[in-house]
């Protein structure tokens, strides 16, 4: 399984996003605790969420995929839930 970080500029102002959101919500084990920032568990590669994603976008939307898998992490200002997320997941 691949932890892998997601982040994402929507730029077209009043479009409903919400099937992206709850996209991202389907992999089950993820964190969000910044606006655009998500990090899942995905048995998919980076590629292949990339694909998936970017059908739930708009044409001048950005998007960034990164595995993440057994890279060193750090982090500060997270609640003690989101600091946990993070230490028992990367």
């Amino acid at each position: 399984m691949n932890t892998v970080l997601i982040s994402y500029d929507l730029n077209q102002p009043g479009q409903d996003y919400s099937d992206l959101l709850t996209k991202l919500r389907s992999y089950g084990t993820y964190w969000h605790h910044l606006d655009s920032l998500w990090i899942i568990k995905a048995n998919e590669t980076a590629e292949v969420l990339r694909d998936v994603l970017k059908s739930y976008l708009d044409k001048n939307d950005e998007l960034l995929v990164v595995n993440i898998t057994g890279d060193p992490a750090a982090w500060t200002g997270f609640s003690d839930q989101g600091s946990k997320w993070l230490e028992e997941n990367l």
